[in-house]
């Protein structure tokens, strides 16, 4: 039988080597972007960070880093309106919002919010709908914090297999949920959620995760299993890996959503729901691939 003096130090023991295990180090995400507008123009970025309709930013703060994308509702082509106007300005406005330190790496519903009440307050209209989901990842406590409103999304894969993923909003079949600014008077008619709808998550995460972040232009189109299978591809964490990787699947997506007898996972869905459809889903295309590393400033 051990001593109470024995026991307090094997106690003492096993916290102090608790502690030494800590891991101090600050972690950032390295992140590289590829896309396609289902316009054909490969990867090529139509103005800012915008993929056709689909945006997206990478923002650095010495608290957080901090990425998104959004996904322009085209519909609004049929009034005249550029959808890419919409998503576009809403993610150069959470980007800026990042860059000033005006947010809380805890709480990323608050820039989407934040970002969309300016996106109100302009004195000259902005028109459109978007999707939209925000990753935040918390050097000090390691976390990863995220807001996902509709059907883009992220996975975090470990060990090659997806440890966490967002989920996805539907009113009803391809129908997301959306922030809207509608016309004067027409506000009713056009379908519209709050920021504060967004899934919202935290979870922890280690040196080497990958956090896969994209439109529903790349998972409409692409399974899990074949994303693993190009992951399987990266083998470091330097952006020139990681951007042929990101570029990789980005164009095999692309190719699948105009290969007419291919079964998507669109197409999978409309089945479900009662549709007769086949092939893969011609879309814009935004992937934002990061690595899980230790911070250099």
């Amino acid at each position: 039988m051990l001593s109470v003096l024995s026991y307090g130090r094997l106690v003492a023991r096993a916290v102090l080597g608790g502690l030494s295990q800590t891991d101090s180090r600050d972690y950032s995400l390295v992140t590289a972007s590829c896309g396609f507008g289902k316009d054909f123009r490969k990867g090529i970025l139509k103005k800012g960070m915008c993929y056709g309709d689909d945006a997206c930013f990478i923002a650095r703060h010495r608290s957080a880093d901090v990425l998104g994308v959004a996904d322009g509702v085209g519909g609004w082509r049929d009034y005249g309106v550029d959808p890419s106007q919409f998503s576009g300005t809403l993610m150069k406005t959470c980007e800026r919002l990042v860059k000033e330190g005006r947010f809380v790496p805890t709480n990323p519903v608050g820039i989407l919010t934040s970002s969309y009440y300016e996106l109100l307050q302009n004195k000259v209209p902005l028109l459109g709908s978007s999707t939209a989901c925000i990753v935040v990842l918390d050097r000090q406590s390691h976390q990863l914090h995220t807001a996902n409103l509709g059907d883009s999304g992220f996975l975090v894969v470990r060990g090659g297999e997806v440890v966490h993923r967002s989920d996805e909003q539907q009113h009803y079949f391809n129908t997301p949920f959306q922030l809207s600014i509608a016309p004067p008077g027409a506000e009713g008619a056009v379908l519209s959620d709050s920021p504060d709808a967004a899934d919202s998550s935290s979870f922890d995460v280690q040196l080497g995760d990958i956090i896969l972040t994209a439109t529903d232009g790349l998972f409409d189109n692409m399974p899990d299993y074949m994303i693993l299978q190009e992951l399987k591809k990266l083998k470091n964490s330097n952006y020139e890996s990681i951007q042929q990787t990101a570029r990789s699947i980005a164009e095999q997506a692309h190719v699948l959503a105009y290969d007419p007898n291919y079964m998507s996972p669109f197409a999978q869905f409309a089945c479900d729901n009662g549709l007769n459809v086949r092939g893969g889903k011609p879309d814009d295309i935004t992937v934002l691939l990061s690595i899980v590393a230790e911070y250099t400033d």
